[in-house]
């Protein structure tokens, strides 16, 4: 008897009445408060007013139903179908909207609603990949934001090939510790790109310098990556340097030189083929011979196998305790075994590359060494 009262009053009734009058009947639906026969006539009462010309009476409606699992499924879907001012209620809260539900809203909504969906408490791996397919970079941002997203590494990287130019994006990015290390990789390059296109910088070396100067600052940086990155994603973080064609020889000897002797072992089973447990064995106690081998099998010229194979001694005696070394050692001893030290006559004509490039990595870890304890004693 009430509800048919109410559906007759709707039609005389101004826009802030009907709007009250609607959320008082989903509130009475949702809590239960009317008897079985009444409930039905609500329902359909509430189904009728999905038709109601104003979008305040159906964002009231929206509003109360939002947080309910007693909401009816057809009244909810059909307001999670409507204009943004009346679905961003149940799009945010409502239990009953299934991950098919969100993902389809995803693939046809404009980035406000995104958003909202990426900043619901729970967000399924299956919604997350959808917003990282194709979600605007607002929606991202939302997603990345929200502690509730279970975000699949797929999905990271989506994200960071679609809006990796944007630079709030990547600051998120780069912000979450669940990111792959290829993915930190793919935004400093984006980092690089962007620097070396920067009026400023362009103004002050000229472009081959800009360059060449965020090349290098990029490589160097691809170092910090591998530090970040867990041993089980060094695979997806090696594909992503041949893609690029960054894995080269001059970075192994930066790899060497600094010690990333894990990933180095990760970078020879992926180039060479051999078992995972032959590599490991030939890095910790092979023979020279055997060593130069593996090195040689991986491509790499007999200047550089060799060369590699001297760090790798002193890096194992680091690792046994037997000696105290870090790259700064390392890279002088490199330069040594080369003729290329201070006080020798200097390398062999084909080795002269290979010097220069090491000669650079020894003068960049004395810089970076004199820097930290500068800081140091200004600290103290």
């Amino acid at each position: 008897m009430v509800v048919r009262q109410f559906l007759q009053w709707l039609n005389s009734a101004r826009v802030s009445e009907r709007a009250a009058a609607a959320a008082a009947l989903a509130r009475a639906f949702v809590e239960h408060e009317l008897p079985f026969e009444d409930r039905c006539a609500a329902e359909a009462a509430m189904t009728l007013l999905l038709d109601d010309p104003s979008p305040k009476v159906r964002a009231a409606l929206s509003e109360v139903l939002s947080m309910s699992r007693n909401a009816p499924i057809q009244v909810v879907s059909a307001l999670a179908s409507d204009q943004p001012e009346v679905s961003q209620y149940v799009l945010v809260r409502s239990p009953l909207l299934t991950d098919l539900d969100l993902i389809d809203r995803v693939a046809i909504s404009s980035g406000t609603l995104q958003a909202l969906i990426a900043s619901r408490p729970v967000v399924s791996m299956g919604v997350a990949a959808a917003i990282a397919e194709v979600g605007e970079v607002e929606a991202c941002a939302a997603l990345l934001q929200n502690g509730g997203a279970q975000i699949a590494s797929l999905s990271f990287r989506r994200i960071a090939e679609r809006h990796g130019e944007d630079a709030r994006l990547r600051e998120l990015l780069l912000a979450d510790p669940r990111l792959p290390g290829d993915c930190r990789h793919l935004l400093l390059m984006f980092v690089g790109a962007a620097l070396s296109k920067s009026p400023l910088v362009l103004a002050l070396m000229g472009q081959a310098r800009a360059e060449r100067v965020t090349r290098d600052a990029c490589t160097r940086a691809s170092l910090m990556v591998i530090d970040r990155t867990d041993p089980a994603e060094h695979e997806a973080l090696i594909g992503h340097l041949r893609l690029r064609g960054d894995l080269t020889p001059g970075f192994l000897v930066r790899v060497v030189a600094h010690g990333k002797i894990d990933f180095l072992g990760s970078v020879l089973i992926e180039l060479s083929g051999f078992p995972e447990t032959r590599v490991r064995a030939l890095l910790a106690s092979g023979r020279d011979v055997a060593v130069a081998a593996l090195f040689r099998a991986c491509g790499l010229a007999d200047n550089f196998a060799n060369v590699f194979v001297h760090a790798l001694k002193t890096w194992r005696k680091v690792a046994k305790g037997e000696c105290v070394a870090g790259a700064q050692e390392v890279s002088w001893l490199m330069l040594k075994y080369l003729g290329a030290a201070p006080g020798q006559p200097g390398p062999a004509e084909e080795d002269r590359e290979l010097a220069a490039l090491i000669k650079a990595i020894h003068l960049d870890v004395l810089r970076e060494n004199a820097r930290t304890h500068a800081l140091e004693i200004a600290a103290a």
